[in-house]
Formats: C-alpha cells, sequence, structure tokens
C-alpha cells in the first residue's frame, strides 16, 4: 500500500476547518489531553498532607525523644561488659550507703552484701531489726571512723548498751577486683549494757544477676558460699564466727527484690530452744524454705545468723577464684595486720593533707576531722536504674535511660541518693584527699546528661533507692535547674593541676552542653537576666512558693510568682561559670573569648546593680511581684465549711520591686568572689554579714536576717522553716572562703575581712565539733540562736566542708 501523501492543507499548517495550527497549540492540546483527573488530584493531595503528618509526628517524637535521649559526646566513664571496672582497686566498696553496713560491686547486676542484727528477742514482745539506717532507731552514734575510699573501712555503731565494730580490709589479686573481709566485733557498754545481752546478727549475700550461689553446710552450720557470675568469675565467701555462737542457722531461698531483704528475714525467724536444759529460746532461720509462689525459682538470697553472747568476733572472707597466688585467707591476725597497715597510712596521708595537727587543732578535734572525711567516703554509693521524667511535651512521665551513679549521698539515713549541686560541695573535699576519686564522680553524673544539655537533679535509681523517697518528688522536669556547683571541684582541680588534658577535653563537651541549657532555659524577661523555674505560681498553701530548684527551698523570692523574676543567685553562677568555661576551653586550645566576655559583662557591676541592688535595703536582691504583708490563715471556701489554712495578702497588694530580704541570696556576688575589693557594695555586704541583728551569730551565719518577715516563719501549715534562719554549713564554707580571699587583696576592707574571717571560721568549726563531741553525729544544719544541730542526722554531705576550713584549703 502506497504511503499517505500529506495534503496541501497540512502541508500549510491549517486543520480540517482550514484554521491555521501552531506548533504551541500541539502541545497545549497534548497538556490539556494529560491533565490529571479529579480522583488523582485527590491522592496527590492526600499523599502531600500524609508526607506533612508523618513529618509533623517525626519531629514531636524527636523533640519529645531529646528527654530520654543522651547526649552525642564521647563517655567520661568507660564501661566493659562486666561493668564499671575503672580503677580495679574501687570496684568492690562500701557502696549500699543506705545500710548500716552493706558491700557491693560497681556493677549493675552486683552480688549485694548486707549487715542485720537485733537484740532484745523477747524483752518486749518486739523485735527491732537495724539493717537501712534510721534515724528512728535512734541510735546514739554510728559512722566510719576512719576509710580511705578505697582500700579499708571502720565503723563503729553505738547501740543501746553495747557497740558493734564494722571494719573491712581489701587485697588486689586476680582480674575481678580481688578478695575483702569484714569483721564484726561485739562489745557490752559499760555500766550500761546487761551482762547476760545476746546479738543476733546476720549477714546476707544475694545475687542480683545471672550466676549461681550455692551454701557450704557443715554439721547444720553454714560454713561457706560458693557461686559465679561474669563480673566475679568463680568466687567463695566463708564464714569464721568463733566459739560465742550460741546458735547458727541459715536461711537460702529466693528474693525479688533486694530492698526486700529484711521482710524476708522476719518472716522466715523461727524459736529454737538451746541451752543444756533446752530451756532458753534463741530466734533463728530454718535453713531451706522454697515454698509457695517461689518453689521454682533459684535460690539467689543466703543468710547466716548467728546469736552471740558478748563480746563476740564475726569475720566474712570473700575470696575470687581469679587470684592464683593467695598465700593465706585474710582473716585474723592477717586482717589485723592489714587492717593497722591502711588504718596508719591514713592518718599519716591526713596530716599530710589537712596539716591539721601544725594548725595546733588538738587530738579530739583531729579525730572529728578523720570521722567527718571517713563518713563522706564511706556514704559513697554506686546506684543503677532509671530516673522517671517529664517534660511540657509529655502527658504521663517516661524512663531516662538504664544508667549507673557512682556518687556521694549527703545523709546515710534520709537523703541516701544523688543530689547534684550537694555533689560539687562534697567533691571540693574530697577532690582534696583523692582526686581520682572526684574524676570519676564527676564523670558519671555528666554522662547523665541528655541530648539537651539537663542533667536531672535528683538521681533515684534503682528500687531500694525509690523507698526513700516520697512519690512527689520521684520525677523530675526537663525545665527545672539546680546550681551547676559541679563547677566549684572542677575550677578547684585544675587550678591545683589535679586533671589533665584528656579529661579537661571529655569534660569541655558536656560542661558547654550543660552551661548552653542552661543559658537558654532559665533566661529572663529582661536582657541578661535569670530565673529559677520550677516555682508554683498557683498555690496559696505556701506563705512563699518554693524554689526548689535553687537548692535554697523556702528562702524568700518574690512572694508571687511571675516570668518577670530576676534572680540574683542564678546570675551569679551564670557569672562564675562562665569563667570556669573560658578557663577550660584555654586550657585545651578551644577559643574562650565568647565566655570571657559574658563573665565580664554578667560580673560588670554597673549591669549586675541595675537589675539587682536594691538601695532601701542596701543589699543585692531578686526583683518580682512582692507584698511582704502575706499570712497563712485558716479560711473556708464557703460559709459552713472546714477551713484550710491558706496565704492571704492582708494590706499591701503585691507590685514589681526588688524583695529587701537580706540573706543567702543577697551574698551570692560576694560567695562567687565577683565583687571588685574596692567595691563599696562590698562594704555594705560585709555589715550584713557582721550584724549580729541580721546574718552574723556565735555558730556561723544564718541563712536569713533576724528582722526579716519570714525569718523563722512555717512556709505551710507543717513545714517547718529550713533555710529561714537556719546555719547552713555550705554557704558558710563559701563565706570563709571569700572572706579568705578579699583578706589578701589590698583595700579598704582587707582589714576588716581578716577579721571576719578568723571570727566566722572559729565559730563555726568549734560549733560542728561540739555538736559531734556532745551528740555523736554531724548535722544538716545548726540552729542559729542556740548553736544545736537540727534536721537529719549524720549527714555528712557539704557538712563535711568544715574539714576544709579546719586545714584552710579554699
Amino acid at each position: 500500500m502506497p504511503a499517505r501523501r500529506r495534503t496541501q492543507a497540512e502541508k500549510d499548517g491549517r486543520n480540517s476547518s482550514g484554521r491555521k495550527t501552531t506548533k504551541n497549540s500541539s502541545i497545549k492540546n497534548k497538556f490539556k489531553r494529560k491533565l490529571p483527573n479529579a480522583s488523582t488530584m485527590f491522592i496527590l493531595a492526600l499523599i502531600f498532607l500524609c508526607t506533612i503528618a508523618v513529618g509533623y509526628m517525626w519531629w514531636r517524637h524527636y523533640v519529645k525523644s531529646r528527654l530520654y535521649t543522651p547526649i552525642v559526646a564521647r563517655r567520661m566513664i568507660s564501661k566493659s561488659e562486666l561493668g564499671d571496672m575503672g580503677d580495679i582497686k574501687r570496684f568492690w566498696g562500701s557502696y549500699r550507703s543506705n545500710l548500716y553496713f552493706g558491700f557491693r560491686t560497681r556493677s549493675p547486676k552486683s552480688l549485694m552484701l548486707g549487715l542485720m542484727w537485733f537484740t532484745d528477742q523477747f524483752h518486749d514482745g518486739s523485735i527491732h531489726i537495724r539493717h537501712t539506717c534510721e534515724q528512728n532507731d535512734k541510735l546514739p552514734r554510728y559512722g566510719w571512723i576512719r576509710h580511705d575510699g578505697v582500700n579499708f573501712g571502720m565503723q563503729e555503731i553505738v547501740d543501746h548498751g553495747y557497740t558493734l565494730s564494722t571494719d573491712f580490709v581489701k587485697r588486689s589479686g586476680g582480674d575481678n577486683g580481688g578478695d575483702w573481709s569484714a569483721r564484726v566485733t561485739g562489745q557490752l557498754m559499760e555500766n550500761w549494757g546487761r551482762q547476760d545481752q545476746k546479738i543476733n546478727v546476720m549477714f546476707y549475700i544475694m545475687k542480683d544477676g545471672p550466676g549461681t550461689l550455692k551454701t557450704d553446710v557443715e554439721n547444720g552450720r553454714l560454713s561457706s558460699v560458693t557461686g559465679y557470675t561474669s563480673e566475679l568469675g568463680d568466687f567463695r565467701i566463708k564464714f569464721f564466727d568463733g566459739n560465742k555462737n550460741l546458735l547458727s542457722t541459715y536461711l537460702s531461698t529466693h528474693l525479688e527484690k533486694v530492698h526486700l531483704a529484711k521482710d524476708v528475714v522476719m518472716k522466715n525467724l523461727h524459736q529454737f530452744k538451746a541451752g543444756a536444759k533446752g530451756n532458753v529460746r534463741l530466734l533463728g532461720l530454718p535453713g531451706r524454705r522454697m515454698g509457695g509462689e517461689f518453689e521454682n525459682k533459684e535460690e539467689n538470697f543466703i543468710v547466716f545468723s548467728g546469736v552471740f553472747e558478748l563480746p563476740f568476733t564475726i569475720e566474712i572472707a570473700f575470696e575470687s577464684g581469679s587470684f592464683k597466688d593467695r598465700i593465706n585467707t585474710l582473716k585474723g591476725s592477717v586482717f589485723q595486720e592489714n587492717l593497722m597497715k591502711y588504718s596508719d597510712y591514713f592518718e599519716k596521708v591526713f596530716e599530710q593533707k589537712f596539716k591539721l595537727r601544725k594548725k595546733g587543732h588538738s587530738t579530739d578535734e583531729i579525730l572529728f576531722a578523720q570521722a567527718t572525711l571517713s563518713n563522706l567516703l564511706g556514704g559513697i554509693g554506686y546506684f543503677h536504674g532509671a530516673s522517671l521524667v517529664t517534660s511540657d511535651l509529655i502527658k504521663t512521665p517516661v524512663k531516662y535511660w538504664e544508667s549507673s551513679l557512682y556518687t556521694s549521698v549527703p545523709s546515710r539515713s534520709f537523703f541516701p541518693r544523688g543530689f547534684l549541686w550537694d555533689e560539687g560541695f562534697h567533691q571540693l573535699l574530697i577532690s582534696q584527699w583523692d582526686s581520682t576519686i572526684s574524676v570519676d564522680v564527676i564523670g558519671y553524673w555528666l554522662d547523665l546528661m541528655n541530648m539537651e544539655g539537663w542533667i536531672p537533679r535528683e538521681q533515684i535509681l534503682g528500687d531500694e533507692a525509690r523507698t526513700k523517697v516520697p512519690a512527689e518528688f520521684i520525677v523530675q522536669h526537663n525545665k527545672n535547674a539546680n546550681p551547676p556547683a559541679l563547677f566549684l571541684p572542677i575550677k578547684s582541680m585544675q587550678e591545683k593541676g589535679l586533671l589533665d588534658g584528656d579529661s579537661l577535653r571529655k569534660l569541655f563537651p558536656r560542661l558547654r552542653a550543660w552551661y548552653n541549657w542552661l543559658n537558654t532555659t532559665q533566661v529572663g524577661i529582661a536582657p541578661s537576666t535569670y530565673r529559677w523555674r520550677g516555682r508554683n505560681a498557683d498555690t496559696d498553701s505556701e506563705l512563699n512558693p518554693k524554689t526548689l530548684t535553687s537548692g535554697l527551698d523556702d528562702y524568700p523570692r518574690p512572694s508571687h510568682p511571675s516570668d518577670k523574676e530576676r534572680h540574683v543567685d542564678l546570675r551569679c553562677w551564670m557569672a562564675f561559670i562562665s569563667g570556669v568555661m573560658a578557663d577550660v576551653a584555654e586550657s585545651i586550645g578551644k577559643r574562650p573569648r565568647r565566655y570571657k566576655e559574658t563573665y565580664e559583662y554578667l560580673k560588670d557591676e554597673s549591669v549586675l546593680s541595675a537589675y539587682h541592688w536594691s538601695e532601701g535595703s542596701k543589699s543585692f536582691a531578686d526583683y518580682g511581684n512582692h507584698t511582704k504583708y502575706v499570712r497563712l490563715r485558716h479560711v473556708a471556701e464557703k460559709p459552713g465549711l472546714p477551713t484550710r489554712v491558706a496565704r492571704v495578702v492582708y494590706k499591701a497588694a503585691p507590685e514589681e520591686k526588688f524583695v529587701p530580704s537580706i540573706g543567702y541570696v543577697s551574698l551570692f556576688p560576694f560567695l562567687l568572689q565577683l565583687l571588685d575589693a574596692n567595691s563599696t557594695k562590698l562594704g555594705d555586704t560585709l555589715k550584713h554579714m557582721q550584724n549580729p541583728k541580721e546574718l552574723w551569730s556565735d555558730y556561723g551565719l544564718r541563712s536569713l536576717s533576724k528582722s526579716d518577715p519570714l525569718y523563722g516563719k512555717y512556709n505551710t501549715e507543717h513545714d517547718p522553716p529550713y533555710w529561714r534562719g537556719a546555719i547552713w554549713i555550705n554557704i558558710n564554707y563559701l563565706a570563709v572562703r571569700s572572706l579568705h580571699h578579699y583578706s589578701k587583696l589590698e583595700g579598704p576592707y582587707q582589714t576588716l575581712c581578716l577579721q571576719l574571717y578568723n571570727d566566722l571560721r572559729k565559730n563555726i568549726i568549734n560549733n560542728i565539733f561540739e555538736n559531734y563531741r556532745r551528740t555523736g553525729y554531724v548535722w544538716e544544719n545548726y540552729d542559729d540562736k542556740t548553736g544545736e544541730g537540727k534536721g537529719c542526722h549524720p549527714f555528712t554531705g557539704w557538712s563535711s566542708l568544715v574539714v576544709l576550713m579546719m586545714g584552710e584549703m579554699y
């Protein structure tokens, strides 16, 4: 078939109707033919909307997940499958600081060991088992006499009528932390205890994870426990109980959680007949008990129990299977020889570092200082678990990531867990004793930082720690800060050359993230001002809504919380840490200019005064919506209904102004050494400090002026004053340190600073020592009128800073 020829019209570009066509029109027609129909447009729109929705959901998840995602930076503490072994000499330790005596490793799945005891089994028809440190036990005294944080510890516990000494010694060897032995010695107290008094002593072992435990029983007596765990390898624990054991029993069963150990022991106590005629009733344990719900579960909890006449001695020896060249068991004379060797060395090093004898302190004062340092070191604990956290983007609390914490605790009885700002003060002392411990502790804390640069201020890790915390304090909110006091020991160690370049390079990214978080989340409305988050603006049940995040709790702030507040202490913390950041950056070759400029600006007296100087009170002050005319009164919501205690404003309504309270917050520019030695405002600050009608007392600086309307006032119907007059040792240490600093600088106040330094230091040391001598304890705070110890005890957290004041080490 011949090819079709184009017509003339086609050649001329005309269509069948004779109209001329163009190339563009044909393209347009072609495009029109390919336009999507309505269903296609709908699908495309749906895909677009879904993409937007998925992107939005991903973004919201990402923003939320920042709360519980670790910062991307080199870890401070290296990990292994066996735990946080680090310095192998510190793998084992008395890290169950909430117990009167307990041992564990720095590993999440540790072998747990603990001591229990009781007496007067049938004296009053009840049994009072000692296990966790409890103020309600009303022990006349307990605490570490000597403890070096690594090798040994000596503790004396004074119970009613008798004493228990709990000592331990470690011996390096093998690959799994070496050997250690503990000795418990009971002694009757002269002119107090009963001659026939008997003590039931129990020492337990719990395996918190995979592995094995096996009892070795000879003639019905538990002689040893053998076992295996991945972190420890093979091991054996031997019991040596002498000839004073009237009844030797044991228990081997299953324990779900280690904090239930005391409950399980209580449930399994049985009466046994003893004595020549079987007429003596003693309490003991039934051996194996695996019935009921635990019948098919492994035995992971073994208790050695003995009833002893006074005096007695029990020794428990842990021997590692990897220790190949062991000459003898660490018991008896071998134990005593090693204990005395470490004790003598402790005394020698203590004098070398603190020079208390050289400074003229008495033997009793030196023993007190040694015990105070030892209690801080013996209060170091190891915790593992996940904090409960929340944010404004999350409806219900979520878990932080699983983490470990090696940290000192403020109080073994009342606060046996980690607190962020407390730890900065703890490490000021510990770093003077053993900087390697401080580097470790600070590293653990900074490894808890999330990708936003936030660190939960209170660490409640694990079920055992959670049993000591009221429910309202368990969840941590990511908008809430805490004073960055860890910068204090970092600065101190850097100045003394105790932080090497690698440590500083690991520190810097985390310090920078923390600094940036504080500098963005805690800023105020006015430029270069700062405000602690976390105050409750809606409550009327508090006389002055607490500022827990500042660490100063009920210290008076603006009476009616608002976003316009300016907090002088936080501004001073930011100035201080800006200076530390500049020093650290410069030391590792980073650019310090930004931090130096911020430091100079925040400490600039003209700017600081513009935002925080109250000419009326001649003091640095917070600013906000405030009135001093507030009271707690019984009010009724409606006539005839029961009343409740609520805050009422009874005279002048709140208005924006400076808070005229004079106290610790007023001192912060001085405490952190931001004032020039020639500043008249330094002189005004010193006047408040030395005035007995305001801050000065014979026992230390009170937290709030005696003339303040809130001095000594309850904050709620039931909350007694806390930072409203009481003497706190951490702030007094900063005051003594700053007085020492300004006494070395030429200026109009140099002589006054030296006088106040000598008097304040003497008052604080004498009062803490006198309380310790009289009560057996160092206390949380001290009464400004009587000097009497107050709050919880023993509180050998930041109150231990008295040792640095005694040694004049700042």
